[in-house]
């Protein structure tokens, strides 16, 4: 299995590519990609070197959970990259130059995302990805 078996076992794939970059170690493609996202988000980067990865991130208590958001990012560049589901690239390039900000319309179109997956779990379906598209397309 690419990730593992459970959160701290993925949370720590976050961890030790962070580790990795800092000693200027080598790294996996995977780990390099890890790190762009880690590098995006200044706010979460000491976590990395801290205990915060096993705290459970509550939704209710208005927490964002580190590791899904940049899990989400890492999800939108794959989607990029492959345009899969078929459309999201010409669509995100809309949205890139709607914004002038790459960052910023990744955060757009994980939010469209976050909200697909969400909506698959509430129903135990596979996600809709036209209903995905369509969201990407009214932002």
């Amino acid at each position: 299995m690419l990730f593992g078996q459970n959160r701290a076992e993925l949370r720590q794939i976050y961890v030790d590519a962070w580790r990795k970059l800092s000693m200027g170690a080598a790294m996996t493609p995977l780990e390099v990609q890890i790190t762009d996202v880690i590098r995006d988000h200044p706010e979460y980067q000491a976590m990395m070197t801290s205990d915060k990865i096993v705290e459970d991130y509550s939704p209710d208590g208005g927490q964002t959970n580190p590791f899904l958001h940049m899990g989400l990012h890492l999800a939108i560049r794959e989607q990029l990259a492959t345009d899969r589901p078929p459309g999201i690239a010409s669509l995100f390039n809309t949205l890139l130059v709607r914004t002038g900000d790459a960052h910023e319309a990744e955060h757009q179109a994980l939010e469209c995302l976050a909200e697909t997956l969400w909506e698959a779990q509430r129903n135990n379906a596979l996600p809709d990805e036209q209903a995905y598209l369509e969201r990407l397309r009214h932002l």
